[in-house]
């Protein structure tokens, strides 16, 4: 089983008057970099928008050759529901697509698509129930199509109190089989970004709904 770690930097650069970026490190389970991404947003929309803002994402390898790029459009969203499915586009190399992620409304439970570049379901994410995720270890399943088995998670500690969120150290945990094709992994890696920022969004709606548990 492969692991990785995904850690926002917290380290904002205005590019223009409205573009800012923030950055992002992937490790391997030895905390070895192994990738560094930087996320250019629109910051009115981010202020606007929260975590449905569109973004443009690249993933560059150690020696700063950029081998993944991830887009993100603008949809309208409350949550973990959606008045429009969450999407995002995975190109790698960048220009060259090779699938999507698509988020789908379930009431209680979150719920990914994973698709190849022909929009073809190829397998599912699904995440803790969102009456008690405020409560326990946060773990998205991966599974297959007829979901026998879970074959890898991405996953997030509860952090117990709001200012952990907003601090170093937000890290995901990734896991998926060592074999696993190299474009799945990449869509993997994706679908982890997409899931981080619904995660971030809705954790800090939990936490302002039950100020006890901060």
């Amino acid at each position: 089983m492969s692991i990785l770690a995904m850690s926002y930097l917290q380290a904002y650069h205005v590019l223009s008057n409205l573009e800012t970026s923030k950055t992002y490190e992937i490790m391997n389970n030895q905390g070895q970099r192994i990738y560094f991404a930087e996320e250019r947003y629109n910051w009115f929309l981010q202020c606007l928008c929260g975590s449905s803002r569109p973004f443009t994402m690249t993933i560059y390898d150690n020696v700063g050759r950029d081998v993944i790029a991830l887009h993100k459009a603008l949809r309208c969203s409350c949550c973990w529901s959606s008045c429009y499915p969450q999407k995002l586009k995975v190109e790698s190399p960048p220009g060259e697509t090779i699938g999507y992620v698509y988020q789908y409304f379930h009431p209680f439970f979150p719920k990914f698509k994973i698709k190849n570049e022909n929009k073809e379901d190829i397998m599912k994410i699904r995440g803790p129930c969102v009456l008690f995720c405020c409560l326990t270890n946060l773990n998205f399943n991966l599974l297959p199509m007829d979901e026998q088995m879970v074959i890898g998670k991405i996953s997030k500690p509860y952090p117990g109190f709001v200012r952990r969120l907003l601090r170093n150290g937000n890290t995901f945990g990734i896991q998926f089989p060592f074999d696993l094709d190299v474009k799945m992994k990449a869509l993997i890696l994706g679908a982890s970004f997409l899931i981080s920022e619904r995660l971030c969004q809705r954790l800090l709606a939990l936490s302002f709904a039950n100020p006890q548990q901060n």
